[in-house]
């Protein structure tokens, strides 16, 4: 697997609006971008992984669950820019709408927190503006 800190090359990245009853599942990230940051559920697709092979798998490790993967919400890229202004992060990602079929929430792999938010009161997560518009329009394809 390429370098996920100044890449040569865009990550390929799938996350998750889960819907629980009528929260939406949230985690506290452990690791770089966003580390420490409430985000959606997901991670980077593997060589030779399909994107939703790759959610499912993610969701999985991540949060402990099995789902099923609905539509695609939202295609976006994320680029973060270093001091220096060189490229350290680039992700493109696919975010789609879940719904847990089996297993229950627990934090696993770069999940330090999970949590089932209200989708109307997401201010205590200090979300990014793209993962609040993401929710929003996932909650609305239901």
């Amino acid at each position: 697997m390429g370098t996920r800190e100044y890449p040569s090359l865009p990550v390929v990245g799938v996350g998750g609006v889960v819907v629980v009853d009528a929260g939406v599942v949230l985690v506290k990230r452990r690791n770089s971008p966003l580390a420490g940051r409430w985000s959606l559920p997901g991670g980077v697709v593997e060589v030779g992984e399909s994107l939703h092979d790759a959610l499912r798998r993610e969701l999985h490790e991540e949060i402990g669950i099995e789902a099923r993967v609905g539509p695609l919400i939202e295609l976006f890229d994320r680029i973060t820019h270093d001091s220096q202004g060189r490229v350290q992060y680039h992700y493109v990602l696919a975010d789609y709408l879940c719904h847990v079929v089996a297993g229950s929430l627990r934090p696993g792999s770069d999940a330090g927190m999970v949590a089932v938010a209200d989708p109307a009161n997401l201010s205590p997560y200090d979300l990014t503006k793209t993962t609040g518009e993401v929710i929003a329009s996932g909650l609305a394809l239901r």
